[in-house]
């Protein structure tokens, strides 16, 4: 998952950023409202952390901007204060949950868990595709109901490619969401992290799971 974290107390952008890093997530961490608001309606995430009182924007105005722009990624509002109003004002404006500082790194990564199995979103932790199957909270994958080891950018990756099958990736998509750099569009990273997951779970296929598409990128097949 790729979260977007709008936080301008430094100590607590820290602990939040290394907290999801831990956890397998990638993201986008800024201090200041006016630079939020322009990564939150301009690039895609699973979810969007905002504080509530920020330098420039303050985050109930990005809240309420990205709404009206018809931007429907689930947001958890951050702030200092527990006034009724505030939070009311919150979730009238489109806010999905919310959080009163001081908080532990677990429960808001446990809130965003629960974001995501809610709606049509992934209602499971367990994503299967044929013979295929992933553990999006043990990190466990199985191939043909044997366990395979993958490396933390293979595992980012596959759970990409199997939350959206079919639907076709361009390399700066990708590195963009699994890589979370800035990396040179033409840089192999996307081409040698695909071979080597194919290597590990298309082992006695005639065909990859992962397919090519020429000029463009990389598409997931249900192959079973």
């Amino acid at each position: 998952m790729k979260v977007l974290v709008v936080e301008d107390e430094k100590r607590i952008l820290d602990f939040v950023r290394k907290g999801f890093e831990e956890s397998g997530f990638s993201g986008d961490y800024c201090a200041n409202g006016d630079d939020g608001y322009i990564l939150a309606k301009t690039r895609e995430y699973d979810v969007l952390i905002l504080d509530i009182m920020l330098p420039g924007r303050d985050g109930l105005s990005i809240l309420k901007n990205i709404r009206e722009k018809g931007i429907s990624t689930p947001v958890i509002l951050l702030t200092a204060r527990s006034e009724l109003h505030e939070r009311l004002d919150g979730l009238n404006s489109g806010a999905d949950d919310y959080l009163t500082k001081p908080f532990f790194v677990e429960e808001l990564i446990a809130r965003v868990h629960s974001l995501m199995r809610r709606g049509d979103r992934q209602s499971s932790n367990l994503l299967e595709v044929g013979s295929l199957k992933l553990n999006r909270y043990t990190r466990e994958v199985y191939v043909d109901g044997e366990t395979t080891n993958l490396s933390t950018r293979e595992f980012n990756l596959l759970e990409y490619f199997m939350r959206f099958p079919e639907r076709v990736f361009s390399r700066t998509q990708l590195l963009e969401h699994v890589w979370d750099y800035n990396y040179d569009p033409n840089t192999n990273l996307i081409d040698v992290c695909v071979q080597r997951l194919r290597k590990k779970i298309d082992e006695g296929r005639e065909s990859s799971y992962i397919e090519s598409v020429r000029g463009v990128g990389y598409r997931f097949k249900k192959l079973d």
